[in-house]
């Protein structure tokens, strides 16, 4: 069958344009319930169950159930419960939920692929009983209900035709739609109302979105200004009396926030509750500028909120307490406050169950793991159960008279301190992907045994004669590069550098690439390595491991004995490598006078060039940056952590990152000159001089003028801040200049002008990522450019498409930034657990002095700490008195200060056994009521397997 619509449209010119839209309708569309024999159903049989389970009191027979959009949007989490089943999921709402939202409409697509949910999608629009038109004045959401009804009355009159018992139940919360649909002869009710009617309905209920409804009291005091409407807020927008940007609350004040606005480099600072005004991290705002003398700082306290307030509390007397007196104009940042929010981005979140002190309630407060999520006020039935528990919440609304936002429990993850619970919270809370590869995405891996055939090596050099080695970290497995250098007859050197060639395996737009793209990066975890590709090319077929051959992109330059490039060659080649070095076993090699064969005659080369280009790099104005990182010792049996000890750099870790880098602006320069609109490159933007601010604050407090204009300035400027007897005072200064840094991103080369291309940090004009793609995608990308530009592969469109390239780039920069921030919180949670049983003295260094608190940086542990002043908990003898000017807390006559060595106590905080925190306190300098008794447990341990390492 054929339906027509026909529209005419005016064109610019005058013109009168006929469009003629055709619809197709079917009659052989299956309804999908295995007791309907009328229907015939697919290859794959029918979903829907013959008998279906009744557990309702409320519904006398067996039945199927129809959710509308609404329902499929806001109860998503009671739809994926395993105690729903038989759901008739329509296209109608299936197309609305897809519009509306990609993660959304993925859980539906996943209920639907699983065969344990015994659910079944209709295409109703495409049934000729099913479809209807839009009627003339009809609003497009009164259609789509108009149709999820006619769908349920067909489901209704068709199995009563064949004889069958079983029913169908629309479930809205639209009162219209269920009086409409209840005149017609349909039954329907309210999600609410379906769930409470089920048996054993406990865990469901928690589930259910209180979207609509509220646990507040009506009447309670109005807590929080009026959100705008989008209307209002686009028309500000247009006019300039309002800006656009992304909420970005502070981990270290609960009451403070920054505003990314959009176009602007500088942020807007905002304070206070009512300013804040129920934005969440991530949302999308709107906010409207306050006048200048109202303009505040960040203040210099360390604020979390720990004791649970009723949402009636006076948050006015808070915000009035938390503001500062008229702040001096030099201090003042641009202030503003959240008039509406534009895009709501909230998530699932971990974290545990706060209970509440009323006996037998069932309204708790759960606390998120992630600081910058504010308390979540939820209604659960089971936190009895819950309170040993990490679990995940959802937010679903934040009502003007709520302190707190308002959501719903989705499930449990595990004991609280489980490691493998605690490796699930961070890898959820950081988005990493970590499912098994599917089916579909293992199909696409060579088929084993491999072996490379006559045509491979038709289209490649072989260079399996050069002797070739590897150098990388202990327990290293994902090899992804290699290196060489030998002599050449006219006196210069060759020198090569060899990538795995993982594009070879995987192939645009397949199912494997469309997986590694998604993921975008290996994350690296202390105990764990996250793939971005399946082992068997990780490990095994793309990984350089040695004496065997391995199909590699080869980078081969021509130098001088002062290394200056002579000639650079790009070739896809055969290699076979002669041996897996750790960067300690190559340095013995070089270090050993004995060793003369062509491996250590290699070596040496390449460690004596690299040793030229590193002060080349380093004069024409490279940061020599630092930052903590520490190698954890792990029980080979137990998996828990048993020592501590700080990374050593040696000069094959230099060597190798001399030659990556060489390799990687080779491949820019070279990608950039043959696709000067659609290479992948990566930026490192200047940062702001006012980023620098704390640095040359910090400096100048122990006489150092930092000159951050350029930043060969900046190199300089910090060569020259020593102090002879204080040798960790420029790893300090250092480390607090990493901290000024913008983050590195990748970009499509048409998108932004050439002038933007550089990277400040490592001073070159133009910069990629070529030489780890076993891990990287970006990387993929740039070596299927390179293998195009030199006529080794085929191009595609995809590629040469520079808005999809910027997509894809987005996407990278993103997962790279999760990917740090997990790694990072995996290296936390090790700390964690190595202290849960230790108390051990050890020197840290200030990093920061707060008015409550000071930051502390212990070396040995690569750890950061929070050492809290003038708590009840930290001392009790006389108050430290915070100097803003100096920048200082003095007590008692000692006085720290930013820089000052100290000794301080780690150990775990117990005071809350359901959120273990580490505590710091202060051993030395001596004062009153900080000195405690040190106890020191160091244990010997295996080696674990190392992070690879990051260029």
């Amino acid at each position: 069958m054929l339906t027509n619509k026909i529209f005419l449209k005016k064109t610019k010119k005058g013109s009168i344009l006929k469009i003629v839209r055709e619809h197709y309708l079917r009659d052989d569309i299956s309804c999908g319930s295995e007791c309907c024999e009328t229907c015939t159903h697919d290859s794959k049989g029918a979903k829907l169950l013959s008998k279906p389970e009744n557990n309702s009191v409320i519904v006398n027979t067996p039945h199927y159930i129809i959710p509308d959009s609404n329902v499929v949007f806001h109860q998503i989490d009671v739809l994926e419960d395993a105690a729903i089943q038989n759901l008739i999921i329509l296209q109608t709402v299936l197309e609305e939920v897809k519009h509306r939202s990609a993660p959304a409409y993925k859980r539906l697509k996943d209920i639907l692929a699983n065969p344990a949910k015994h659910s079944y999608s209709f295409a109703n629009e495409f049934n000729k009983d099913t479809y209807i038109e839009r009627a003339p004045g009809e609003k497009a959401n009164d259609r789509n209900d108009r149709a999820i009804r006619e769908a349920g009355l067909w489901y209704q009159k068709h199995l009563s035709c064949t004889g069958i018992t079983t029913t169908v139940v629309l479930v809205t919360n639209d009162a219209d739609n269920r009086a409409k649909a209840n005149l017609k002869g349909l039954t329907a009710f309210t999600i609410q109302e379906y769930i409470k009617s089920l048996k054993d309905n406990g865990s469901l209920l928690d589930k259910l979105a209180h979207v609509g409804t509220s646990m507040v009291v009506e009447k309670d005091k109005v807590q929080f200004p009026e959100h705008l409407s989008l209307a209002e807020i686009q028309k500000g927008i247009r006019t300039g009396k309002y800006l656009q940007g992304t909420f970005l609350a502070s981990r270290e004040n609960y009451l403070e926030a920054n505003v990314s606005v959009h176009n602007q480099e500088k942020m807007v600072f905002l304070q206070g509750h009512a300013n804040l005004n129920r934005a969440v991290n991530d949302d999308v705002v709107a906010i409207e500028m306050l006048p200048e003398p109202e303009w505040s700082c960040p203040s210099s306290l360390m604020l979390e909120e720990i004791e649970e307030k009723p949402d009636d509390a006076d948050i006015e007397a808070e915000d009035a307490a938390v503001k500062r007196k008229r702040v001096p104009r030099e201090l003042r940042q641009p202030t503003g406050r959240v008039v509406g929010i534009i895009k709501r981005n909230w998530r699932q979140y971990c974290g545990i169950l706060q209970p509440s002190a009323v006996k037998e309630a069932t309204r708790h407060l759960f606390m998120p793991a992630e600081r910058r999520i504010p308390k979540i006020r939820i209604e659960t039935r089971q936190a009895r159960d819950l309170g040993s528990q990490r679990i995940v919440v959802a937010i679903d609304s934040w009502p003007r008279n709520s302190r707190y936002p308002q959501g719903h429990f989705v499930r449990k993850l595990g004991n609280i301190g489980d490691k493998d619970t605690e490796n699930e919270v961070l890898l959820l809370e950081h988005d990493v992907p970590h499912c098994s590869f599917s089916e579909q995405v293992l199909s696409f891996l060579p088929k084993m045994p491999w072996t490379i055939t006559d045509e491979d090596l038709k289209h490649r050099t072989d260079l399996r004669h050069v002797t070739i080695c590897s150098v990388d970290p202990p327990g290293c497995t994902d090899i992804d590069d290699a290196l060489h250098c030998r002599d050449l007859p006219n006196g210069n050197l060759e020198v090569g550098v060899h990538i795995a060639d993982v594009s070879h395996f995987i192939r645009p737009g397949n199912a494997l690439d469309r997986e590694a793209a998604s993921r975008g990066t290996t994350v690296y975890l202390v105990d764990k390595r996250i793939d971005m590709v399946p082992e068997l090319l990780s490990s095994n077929l793309c990984s350089l491991i040695c004496d065997v051959d391995r199909f590699a992109f080869t980078v081969i330059w021509e130098m001088t004995q002062t290394a200056d490039i002579v000639k650079t060659s790009f070739m896809k080649s055969v290699i076979q490598s002669r041996a897996s070095l750790t960067y300690g076993e190559a340095q013995m090699i070089i270090d050993d006078p004995k060793r003369n064969d062509e491996i250590a005659r290699s070596l040496r080369g390449l460690n004596r060039l690299a040793k030229i280009m590193k002060q080349r790099r380093i004069d024409k104005g490279a940061l020599t940056l630092a930052s903590p990182e520490i190698r954890f010792h792990i029980d080979s049996e137990t998996h828990d952590p048993i020592d501590v000890q700080a990374k050593q750099l040696l000069d094959t870790n230099s060597m190798v990152e001399e030659f990556m880098l060489l390799a990687n602006i080779a491949t820019a320069q070279k990608i950039q000159e043959e696709f000067p609109n659609c290479a992948v490159l990566r930026r490192h933007p200047s940062p702001p001089v006012s980023n620098f601010e704390p640095l040359m604050k910090a400096a100048l407090s122990k006489g150092f003028k930092m000159n951050v204009s350029r930043g060969k300035d900046l190199a300089d400027s910090l060569e020259t801040a020593t102090i002879p007897d204080d040798p960790y005072f420029n790893t300090m200064l250092r480390i607090m200049t990493t901290r000024c840094m913008m983050q590195a991103v990748y970009f499509c080369s048409g998108m932004i002008p050439e002038s933007d291309f550089l990277h400040y940090g490592l001073a070159t004009e133009i910069y990629t990522h070529f030489t780890s793609p076993i891990r990287r995608y970006s990387d993929i990308l740039v070596h299927r450019l390179l293998a195009v530009s030199i006529g080794a592969d085929s191009s595609y469109p995809d590629l040469l498409d520079k808005h999809r390239t910027q997509i894809v780039c987005n996407n990278l920069n993103y997962r790279h930034k999760m990917a740090q921030y997990a790694g990072r919180a995996s290296v936390n949670l090790h700390t964690h657990l190595f202290f849960k049983n230790r108390s051990v003295d050890e020197e840290g260094y200030i990093l920061f002095v707060r008015k409550n608190a000071v930051q502390v940086l212990i070396p040995k542990y690569g750890l950061e700490a929070t050492l809290y002043l003038n708590s009840e908990k930290s001392k009790k003898g006389p108050p430290f008195i915070f100097n803003e000017e100096e920048n200082t807390q003095a007590c008692a006559g000692v006085t720290l200060k930013v820089f000052d060595r100290i000794i301080v106590q780690i150990s775990i905080d117990r005071s809350n056994v359901q959120h273990l925190k580490l505590r710091i306190q202060l051993v030395e300098p001596v004062i009153p009521g900080f000195s405690v008794p040190p106890m020191s447990l160091k244990p010997d341990g295996d080696e674990p397997p190392a992070k690879k390492k990051k260029t």
